[in-house]
């Protein structure tokens, strides 16, 4: 081990001499080279965070949903007044399967980039917006608060623009896998503002 820190230690030092001996113009292509190479995205790194990623995005997902009891089973939810757009409970399940898969490759994807310039910032937007996304179920389905369920769903779109525009400056696919949780949420932010209207009885919050 002390034998590896001091080749490395040893190649540092010769390459820092070898671009001190360089024109300045081959230095400054050098270190050019040199930036390039450090932030070019290894794909193992992509892969091994997707292989992590996407089964813990859809297991916590899952439990999140299954523990606040959020199913067609819910007695509180049977006795609410959907509006007339509300789908079919099984699609629920079949469009956050797919958008949790495409959130995590995404992040992936970003992960890999993450020593780029707003890597780690997108990535920490990232982390906030699933954090706030989890609380929803619970809030909705075992809390029965109808309007401050609608509050977390428009920071949620808030939170996943700005994560948008931010993966846009590291890795434009990743932020196009973003635009389908967009719309989702565009339409549940909707869908959950019909049924407050709709049940105003219904929602444990009140005001005042």
């Amino acid at each position: 081990m002390h034998d590896a820190k001091c080749e490395n230690r040893t190649l540092q030092i010769a390459l820092r001499e070898f671009s001190c001996a360089l024109s300045p113009q081959a230095r400054l292509r050098y270190e050019d080279a040199m930036t390039a190479t450090a932030m070019t995205p290894a794909r193992g790194s992509i892969w091994r965070a997707g292989l992590v990623l996407v089964p813990a995005l859809l297991l916590v997902g899952g439990l999140s949903a299954r523990l606040s009891g959020s199913t067609e089973t819910n007695a509180w939810f049977q006795t609410l007044t959907l509006p007339a757009a509300q789908p079919p409970g099984p699609v629920f399940g079949i469009a956050w399967s797919i958008l949790y898969t495409l959130l995590a490759v995404s992040a992936a994807i970003v992960w890999g980039h993450r020593h780029q310039p707003g890597g780690r910032r997108a990535l920490t937007l990232f982390a906030i917006g699933m954090l706030v996304n989890f609380t929803w179920s619970p809030t909705f389905f075992r809390l029965h608060l109808i309007l401050p369920a609608l509050g977390i769903i428009a920071v949620m779109l808030i939170v996943a623009l700005a994560t948008t525009f931010a993966y846009a400056r590291v890795n434009r696919l990743a932020a196009w896998l973003m635009v389908p949780y967009l719309v989702w949420l565009s339409f549940a932010l909707s869908l959950n503002a019909r049924i407050w209207v709709l049940n105003p009885a219904a929602d444990a919050f009140r005001l005042g």
